[in-house]
């Protein structure tokens, strides 16, 4: 491996609260161990048309506690190609880059590992991404922010909820995971909680629902994954009315909200330790890896393994949400 000198960052795929301090980390870890940092906007885009620039310290002051990323993200379909790719690493050797640190998801740490492999540059993964479905870390930059953010809306909603006898579904982000629903809905008090990785009909939730009346529920909140399997807030929604006419039904799509807002003091300090151990790792000689925290430990996961496997979800946490919702 050529000697290590300068290492560009980026951030790339759905902006996460904190990305922003892990760049930060990046860019002071850089000074610190005496290496150029060199800052990419808009993702593998700005990579393509060569949107890159020598930071220093003051170029990220004043960013822990900022939401989204202030390098952007951008969707980039040239990037895809092997011509595009070719293209950013010709950009990256022009900047004479020796190595790159990728915050974001699984499709950023795709692009990161097919850059690695078919052009041998040594590329670092910072899993950045609300859902908290990347293998190989127990906790996701941004996750606890979206926990928190969704708890503080669930909390409000329950208020009117209680006040007018009403059910509310509460659709959370997760297409494919289902750990933000799972507990926001055991942290607010939630009915019922639908996520992708369990399977639930429209038949089961109202049996759910008629245990819940006979319980002398008179409100209610379900909280949905947008992945759930058992035909979504509206399809839901349309059934309880048929059923439950007594029940006054309101349907609440948290949406893009949960990716905004400052991140909460453990996603800077996740961010923090990430972004460091990145311009590490690169410094040992490492490469084609993620860093992550697992036991509250700094790890390693190969890229191709955090790529393919997924987080499961919490059986036992699956267990608690039943029992407390009776």
């Amino acid at each position: 491996m050529t000697e290590l000198k300068r290492v560009g960052v980026l951030t790339s795929g759905g902006d996460a609260p904190g990305m922003n301090a892990a760049i930060r980390a990046t860019v002071r870890a850089c000074i610190y161990y005496g290496l150029v940092p060199v800052v990419i906007q808009e993702g593998y885009k700005g990579l393509i048309e060569n949107h890159m620039a020598v930071a220093d310290a003051r170029s990220v002051a004043n960013i822990i506690n900022q939401g989204g990323t202030f390098l952007k993200s951008a969707r980039c379909q040239e990037f895809r190609s092997k011509e595009g790719r070719l293209k950013a690493y010709e950009n990256a050797r022009a900047a004479e880059l020796d190595g790159l640190v990728v915050i974001g998801g699984d499709g950023s740490f795709t692009g990161a590992m097919l850059l690695e492999e078919e052009h041998g540059l040594p590329c670092i993964g910072v899993p950045g991404t609300i859902d908290n479905d990347i293998y190989g870390t127990d906790f996701t930059i941004g996750y606890d922010t979206a926990l928190n953010t969704v708890v503080e809306a669930i909390d409000k909603i329950r208020d009117t909820a209680t006040s007018h006898n009403r059910l509310f579904f509460i659709e959370v982000m997760g297409r494919d995971a289902g750990f933000i629903a799972l507990n926001t809905g055991i942290a607010s008090g939630a009915e019922d909680i639908l996520i992708p990785e369990q399977e639930k009909t429209v038949e089961l939730f109202m049996e759910s629902l008629q245990k819940s009346g006979r319980a002398g529920k008179t409100s209610s909140i379900i909280v949905v994954a947008e992945g759930d399997r058992s035909g979504g807030v509206f399809e839901l929604s349309r059934a309880v009315e048929e059923n439950f006419p007594e029940y006054e039904v309101k349907v609440t799509v948290l949406g893009h909200i949960q990716r905004g807002g400052k991140p909460t003091c453990f996603d800077r300090v996740l961010a923090s330790r990430l972004g460091v151990a990145a311009v590490e790792a690169l410094r040992n000689g490492d490469s084609d890896i993620m860093v992550g925290l697992h036991d509250l430990k700094v790890v390693k996961t190969p890229l191709e393994k955090a790529i393919s496997k997924h987080n499961q979800i919490d059986s036992h946490l699956m267990k608690v949400a039943r029992i407390v919702s009776v």
